[in-house]
């Protein structure tokens, strides 16, 4: 048995729950929507923030962001947790695995080149929180939870993922972060929202949002996983 923050592990077992979806929805032009724009007419359901709104067809480029448009999306978004936090007092920034952890660190530096202070960060793998659980197989691969120093106890959080779509993985990570502390606040950040939730959990940072067909999924590329940093545009395989 793990003992992490005077919590056990096994907290995850008998929680044994939910899960993630990130595959897409239809699209046929792309429009810019600016900042504090509404959508109207579109069904997509997209909240109001700074994020670009994009429909994407397959005659589109494969590479949705190159390395310059993600890191200015991270820029941006981190100028975004300030302002909603009021700056860093008690703050902490948790990547979901796994590449929101990379996401949570390139924000992290990008807060610390204008506060002149770093945050703290921590990881949280949500395997054992997936409504598919029992899907997974006898030996899922469960990556680190980590939590900052000093725990999530009356701290503002930003959990950070890479892609949000159904909302489940956003439901399992709240679920788990619960488990491990009491935070004053929570924010969900995201670097690319597709819309189309099956739960009712909307992003509080969004760097872009997209919707793409049903028969393609976004990709967040990083250099410690993929060589690269990027948003990309692929097909769902099909058995």
């Amino acid at each position: 048995m793990i003992m992490l923050a005077g919590r056990s592990r096994c907290n995850y077992l008998s929680a044994a729950r939910r899960a993630v979806g990130w595959w897409t929805k239809t699209g046929e032009e792309r429009e810019w929507a600016g900042e504090g724009r509404r959508r109207t007419g579109n069904g997509t359901g997209f909240p109001e923030t700074g994020a670009r709104i994009e429909k994407v067809t397959p005659a589109d480029p494969t590479v949705l962001m190159d390395g310059e448009d993600v890191r200015r999306a991270i820029d941006r978004m981190a100028h975004e947790v300030l302002e909603k936090l009021g700056g860093t007092r008690r703050l902490v920034l948790i990547g979901i695995q796994r590449r929101g952890v990379d996401l949570a660190d390139m924000i992290g530096a990008s807060i610390a080149g204008v506060e002149g202070e770093g945050v703290p960060t921590g990881t949280l793998d949500i395997t054992f929180y997936r409504d598919d659980l029992m899907a997974l197989g006898p030996r899922p691969l469960v990556g680190e939870t980590r939590l900052p120093p000093g725990g999530v106890d009356d701290r503002a959080v930003v959990l950070v993922d890479d892609v949000l779509y159904t909302g489940r993985t956003a439901r399992a990570a709240l679920n788990e972060l619960m488990d491990w502390g009491r935070p004053a606040r929570i924010l969900l950040c995201v670097l690319v929202d597709r819309g189309d939730r099956e739960l009712p959990i909307q992003p509080d940072i969004v760097g872009r949002e997209f919707q793409v067909l049903a028969n393609q999924r976004v990709d967040v590329l990083v250099p410690r996983l993929d060589g690269r940093l990027a948003v990309v545009l692929g097909a769902v395989e099909r058995g």
